[in-house]
């Protein structure tokens, strides 16, 4: 679809500080779901991805959404979320399965699990390119733009209090974000440049390596470790993988966990049949974003305990790809468990959630 207003396609970004910065900033809650930018044109609506991946057939709710609140012709940067069932927090597994190929299941769960789009920034408003207007100044415009606007559109809090900024940071993470971002109040609109800044919730905990994944670069070399804690009944969980190494320490790995390779049945996220050398983990299932990824891997004796940052969990999983902080032959694998891990107070996501003027 070809609109006249001509908007940058890529959104603006976000560069990770530690703690929430002071000065001529406005803060907002992080929203955890997928960032969106809309462009309407009377009747024409489109909704793009942050790659620009082409959002339309997956949120047909969400069209009347924009057709009846949204101004005329307008392009919003925002982001799709998806409120659990109880209504207390935000829900980033049933979001992910809403990215479904099949149009009768599409219909199903825009109807079983309706999302909301919470906006952001004003990129464009009738014939007026805002790029290059102060934030503050696209605030205000978005502000009156969405004044009339309600149901699944939200407009995002601010404030210009970092108090109150760190308060909501300590806060929300109950109802299911992800941080806080601090916007410049001077600084335009920058397509796909980290202008902004985003402080996000960093944790540690203890994890079991339970198998890895090769490079794309060779098959001797560690793509990713697949790390695992252990539940109240002694079952090793799938919780995510970390795979940021320098490519030396890619090999040195590769040989190093090479004496605690497995193909025993016993191991916990094994099926019972071998395929080629390799195994795929139950409860271990990609997202329909990986496409065709190959995710098989080698299955490790859980012998091995490795120290990892994070920022929180979704479900019984990392919500995001945590870090490696360090090797810890000290712990006992069965100790590295669901009871270590920090769990934030829960938070009523009605009360971070505000219709336009309210």
């Amino acid at each position: 679809m070809e609109l006249p207003l001509m908007p940058p396609v890529d959104p603006m970004l976000a560069k990770a500080v530690d703690g929430v910065p002071e000065g001529s900033f406005a803060y907002e809650p992080k929203w955890d779901g997928f960032r969106a930018v809309v462009f309407r044109d009377g009747g024409e609506v489109a909704v793009t991805s942050r790659n620009g991946r082409a959002m339309n057939r997956y949120f047909p709710e969400l069209m009347d959404a924009f057709r009846d609140g949204l101004p005329e012709k307008c392009v919003l940067d925002g982001e799709i979320i998806l409120v659990s069932a109880d209504g207390t927090r935000l829900d980033f597994d049933q979001l992910q399965q809403r990215i479904h190929p099949a149009a009768s299941r599409v219909e199903l769960l825009a109807s079983q699990t309706p999302a909301s789009f919470v906006a952001f920034d004003l990129v464009a408003l009738g014939s007026r390119d805002l790029t290059g207007q102060a934030f503050q100044s696209r605030r205000a415009a978005l502000e009156s733009a969405l004044g009339t606007a309600g149901g699944r559109l939200h407009l995002t809090r601010q404030t210009l209090d970092p108090a109150t900024a760190r308060d909501w940071f300590s806060r929300f993470e109950g109802a299911g974000l992800d941080g806080i971002l601090a916007k410049p109040l001077d600084a335009p609109y920058e397509p796909g440049k980290r202008t902004m800044l985003k402080v996000k919730h960093r944790r540690t905990a203890d994890c079991v390596v339970a198998g890895y994944r090769v490079h794309k670069s060779g098959e001797d070399r560690i793509g990713s470790l697949l790390l695992g804690l252990y539940d109240d009944g002694g079952v090793l969980a799938n919780v995510g993988v970390i795979g940021a190494f320098p490519m030396p320490r890619r090999q040195e790995l590769f040989e190093e966990l090479q004496p605690l390779v497995t193909w025993d049945s016993a191991h916990p996220w094994t099926e019972a049949e071998q395929t080629a050398g390799t195994r795929t983990p139950r409860n271990a299932e990609g997202s329909r974003w990986s496409g065709t990824k190959d995710l098989s891997f080698t299955p490790l004796r859980p012998e091995r305990v490795v120290e990892v940052a994070y920022d929180h969990m979704e479900g019984p999983r990392f919500r995001h790809p945590p870090s490696f902080v360090r090797w810890r032959p000290d712990r006992d694998p069965e100790s590295c468990g669901y009871a270590q891990l920090e769990e934030a107070v829960r938070f009523d996501l009605a009360d971070v959630l505000q219709v336009p003027g309210g």
